[in-house]
């Protein structure tokens, strides 16, 4: 498939993404609704046979935190859309699948950073001619920022953006030993859309 951006000059990438994300099945407020409820349903978890609370009991590190994100998302839409929309299977899969149609399946992307998110390294590097049983590194991609558990109280979701990225939009690391990817500003810019911000945290 031929990058969406590939003939577009950049101040035309705006138009591209609103276009692609018009033609998604899944819109904006939604999309809100369903990580905003999975972030709050990670605090009314209880944990053991004592029923400790995420947020009273624990704190978790923000790797975790990301990881349940990951898997409450999928499952959330799955569970409204059950024949539509299922988490991933198959290493080959983005995290959320769209069953109809596998070019609307969407990445997902967390970062407790306050405004951006980071991938692996390989995500700043071409697919090699032939490989299979990866996930394409180009698509839709959700990306959510929330604060790290602090003495301020509970942690916040501050940003939510959905957009679409590929491999180009990635800075990988330049040490051989570096092991994640930034994205260029240009893709926050025009290639991401930001769906939530929290007034100020």
């Amino acid at each position: 498939m031929t990058p969406p951006y590939a003939k577009e000059p950049e101040e035309r990438w705006g138009s591209v993404t609103e276009r692609l994300l018009a033609e998604h099945p899944l819109k904006d407020g939604e999309i809100v609704e369903v990580v905003l409820s999975a972030w709050e349903g990670i605090f009314e978890t209880r944990i053991g046979r004592l029923g400790f609370k995420i947020g009273t009991d624990i704190e978790p590190q923000p790797q975790i935190m990301g990881f349940l994100l990951h898997e409450l998302i999928p499952l959330e839409f799955a569970r409204r859309y059950p024949k539509k929309w299922r988490r991933q299977k198959l290493k080959a899969e983005k995290d959320l699948v769209y069953e109809p149609d596998p070019r609307y399946s969407v990445e997902i992307k967390t970062s407790s950073h306050s405004d951006q998110v980071f991938g692996n390294r390989s995500y700043g590097q071409p697919t090699k001619e032939g490989e299979v049983g990866r996930k394409g590194k180009s698509g839709y991609f959700l990306t959510i920022n929330f604060q790290k558990f602090s003495a301020k109280g509970r942690p916040l979701v501050t940003v939510i953006r959905f957009g679409w990225l590929d491999h180009t939009d990635w800075i990988a690391q330049a040490a051989a030993t570096g092991q994640s990817a930034r994205l260029r500003p240009e893709a926050y810019k025009f290639k991401l859309r930001q769906l939530y911000k929290i007034a100020s945290e």
